[in-house]
């Protein structure tokens, strides 16, 4: 960061945005030898945050400083830090600022070492809004985290036998078997597979989605194979070549239900062997989902909002503080239908 360049936020605040000392942040802010290139991009990113969430941070005499930890392509870690940015200044009673900490493929030790780092060598935490994999050792460092009284609310995808003290999110086992009831609708009696696109098993929630698919999509329509896809991240280069490769061999599948994303490489591998999809219904409504759902490409996105998860969320760690009346509670989103005559004004508008 240049010397030159000023900022009024106080050092301290940057301090903890940052999770660095108050001695190195001065070192960055005025230019002095001493700090890394990676302390001043830490620098430079808390800056960053702390300007965006600035109208909030005035309005309350308690602050909380919440971590938000996501695993999942940039097009969603990037919404979900959009939601909760633009939800801060109706946040009450306390002002809330917000650290994030981002990664764009699942990993089970990178998810641990960051929650075990929260609250530790200074860097005060009062909650953790988390999408992980659901592994034991994710589970454990929750439980870390609780004992040192930082409460822990899981986004969109659960980890089983946690001490977490509420979900948010979609409901995913409706989310799965509406999938499947849409598929059923829109193929009726034309032959073919269905292809099912996982980003990684190792989320519950997309587990949940897709047991529900199976079982609906066996009850609906049982004469219909299932071929599964998944450990593609979500990441268009990685589900590209799997989709490529399945294509390949399974000369039926002709639909298709993207639980964990990749669809403009999904598109564009069935494309490329001739045979567009005659269904394809995905989730959430990304940047590339609206373009695909305007163009016709997919059939329906089953959507939550992001606004209202990540109010919740803010909403049960305050009343782990005791902030607001209540227990921490889980609240599980209905799932709504988007087709391309009904997306959301204020998602994209036209």
């Amino acid at each position: 960061m240049p010397s030159h360049r000023p900022t009024s936020h106080r050092v301290r605040d940057i301090a903890e945005q940052s999770g660095l000392s108050e001695a190195t942040i001065d070192r960055v802010l005025h230019g002095r030898p001493g700090a890394s290139p990676r302390a001043i991009r830490a620098v430079e990113r808390a800056v960053l945050d702390l300007d965006r969430q600035q109208t909030q941070l005035r309005l309350a005499a308690r602050t909380l400083m919440l971590d938000v930890v996501v695993q999942a392509p940039l097009r969603f870690s990037s919404a979900v830090r959009s939601a909760l940015e633009e939800e801060l200044p109706a946040l009450r009673p306390a002002t809330v600022r917000a650290r994030f900490h981002l990664r764009e493929n699942a990993d089970v030790d990178a998810a641990v070492e960051v929650l075990d780092s929260l609250g530790r060598r200074g860097r005060v935490s009062h909650g953790v809004v988390l999408k992980a994999p659901d592994d034991p050792a994710v589970a454990a460092a929750i439980g870390r985290l609780t004992e040192r009284g930082i409460p822990v609310v899981t986004l969109v995808t659960d980890v089983q036998g946690s001490a977490r003290v509420a979900y948010v999110g979609l409901d995913n086992g409706a989310a799965g078997a509406t999938a499947a009831y849409l598929m059923t609708q829109v193929l009726a009696d034309r032959r073919g597979d269905v292809l099912l696109t996982l980003s990684r098993s190792l989320f519950f929630g997309e587990r949940e989605r897709a047991a529900a698919f199976r079982t609906a999509l066996a009850r609906l329509a049982p004469g219909r194979e299932v071929h599964t896809i998944t450990d593609s991240d979500g990441l268009d280069v990685t589900m590209s070549a799997l989709v490529s490769d399945l294509l390949a061999a399974q000369a039926n599948v002709c639909a298709v239900y993207s639980i964990g994303g990749g669809n403009r490489a999904i598109t564009g591998a069935f494309a490329a062997a001739r045979r567009p999809a005659r269904v394809l219904i995905a989730h959430d409504l990304d940047e590339d989902n609206v373009e695909l759902l305007r163009s016709g490409v997919l059939t329906a996105v089953l959507h939550h909002d992001l606004h209202a998860d990540m109010r919740a969320a803010v909403r049960q760690l305050m009343r782990a503080h005791r902030l607001l009346r209540g227990a921490p509670t889980s609240v599980a989103a209905n799932v709504e239908v988007v087709t391309p005559y009904n997306i959301p004004p204020r998602i994209h508008p036209s």
